[in-house]
């Protein structure tokens, strides 16, 4: 995670880490975590993937989800996945993903952003899958 934040720390707007690499962040340690999602704008996914060395991938705005840019870095220690300007379906409407928080973890001095927990249970409900819904659960008892 930490080539991540070191690639981010030119970004020009907010980027944040989520999904089960944020959790993991947050403390969590019985899970396993295949990628580390990230959250920016379309500039700054762009610039992130190419510092990562990675590609945009053509997004068929299929499914669960949706992005103005996607893409993947898959030569690192662990896949990265960049998204911008993320949507999810809701019912037959796309709605935008957006945290309104953001707090730094720090590995080795390089900040790495997280959303609030509260923030991160809002976008798991919202998302509704069965492996979300557990990742609620265990979310709601770091802050119990």
């Amino acid at each position: 995670m930490i080539a991540v934040g070191e690639a981010a720390r030119d970004l020009r707007e907010p980027w944040w880490i989520f999904g089960g690499a944020a959790m993991a962040l947050y403390g969590l340690t019985d899970l396993h975590v295949p990628d580390i999602d990230v959250l920016c704008a379309p500039r700054d996914a762009r610039a992130l993937l190419a510092a990562l060395d990675g590609q945009v991938v053509a997004d068929p705005g299929e499914g669960l989800f949706r992005s103005a840019v996607f893409g993947r870095a898959p030569d690192q220690p662990i896949l990265v996945e960049v998204m911008a300007d993320l949507e999810t379906r809701d019912g037959a409407e796309w709605r935008p993903v957006a945290f309104t928080s953001r707090r730094p973890v720090f590995i080795d001095d390089v900040p790495l952003f997280v959303p609030d927990i509260r923030d991160h249970i809002a976008l798991y409900r919202l998302f509704g899958r069965p492996k979300d819904l557990a990742r609620v659960e265990q979310l709601e008892r770091l802050i119990a």
